[in-house]
């Protein structure tokens, strides 16, 4: 096997917590194959984990990402409640910087391309120069949870809007496979059976979700919104399952125009998009996956 038919591509999609489902399959190649990682095209979640990746701090993001609890995930969200996202997402980002340092994505050892969408012309724009950071917080800003990025006079947000499993930027690479990984995957009953045993096990009046419930409603209360009846379905809920059906449709058309040589597909029934202290189950699933759908690469 020649050196270009060693290294792959992949191509890293949007979809939230779900998203370190993508840590798992990078530790598979890792460990069961002689292939080389030499181009990562993300979307979203996609972008945050491949951006790790590339800068080789996938082992700190990994140890720390595993430890979080629902209180540290409330913690890392900073309220803006702004006219343009609920969060600012600059916790978070500050602690990526804390994490990775300030890094060039021309400087990174690998291709790196993060995809975000911009929403003043409705085009999806690939981000493969200047600061990663920078390119990672505009394609993971949720519309309506985070707040967009401005940059190069372009108002971006989440690149899963438009492209959910960024396979065309990969497209130009010379390397010898191309693998995708997308989060809309079909629903598994075994895995609703597993999360309704993990949300008994939890005490949920402390759950980050009931915490960013009552300040919501702190708010309302402020704006003499608090008598109108209780929705069926919180703002998350709202959010999450809205952009899932959006992306879940958008990917099935990209993954069947571009066919990558394998797609790993991690169940949208996993957990939801904001449930990010199951790191390491997330992980653990893609792992799994990626075992059991890339066999014949371990066999060559």
């Amino acid at each position: 096997m020649t050196d270009r038919n060693r290294e792959l591509s992949l191509a890293l999609g949007s979809g939230g917590a779900r998203g370190l489902a993508q840590i798992g399959v990078i530790r598979w190649l890792e460990k069961n194959s002689d292939y080389r990682i030499k181009s990562i095209a993300g979307s979203s979640m996609g972008a945050l984990i491949g951006g790790i990746y590339a800068a080789g701090k996938l082992d700190l993001y990994e140890e720390w990402v595993s430890q979080l609890s629902k209180y540290d995930v409330v913690r890392l969200l900073d309220f803006a409640f702004s006219r343009s996202g609920l969060f600012s997402g600059e916790r978070i980002m500050q602690k990526l910087k804390e994490m990775l340092g300030d890094i060039n994505i021309e400087d990174l050892p690998i291709t790196f391309t993060a995809v975000a969408t911009d929403i003043e012309s409705g085009r999806e724009v690939w981000l493969n120069h200047g600061s990663l950071f920078e390119a990672i917080r505009a394609s993971i800003a949720i519309p309506t949870v985070f707040t967009p990025v401005k940059r190069n006079g372009r108002l971006l947000v989440d690149g899963g809007l438009l492209n959910p499993v960024p396979i065309a930027p990969t497209l130009r690479d010379s390397t010898g496979m191309t693998i995708a990984v997308s989060l809309s995957g079909r629903s598994e009953e075994a895995l609703e059976q597993k999360v309704a045993e993990f949300e008994q096990g939890e005490n949920k009046q402390n759950s980050y979700r009931r915490a960013i419930t009552q300040f919501i409603e702190g708010v309302q209360e402020k704006l003499g919104l608090s008598d109108e009846p209780a929705p069926e379905f919180d703002v998350f809920d709202i959010v999450s399952r809205s952009l899932e059906s959006m992306q879940n449709s958008i990917a099935r058309f990209r993954i069947a125009a571009y066919n990558p040589d394998h797609l790993i597909e991690i169940p949208v029934n996993a957990c939801s998009m904001f449930e990010f202290y199951r790191a390491q189950e997330m992980i653990d699933l893609g792992y799994e996956r990626a075992d059991r759908l890339l066999q014949d690469i371990r066999r060559s």
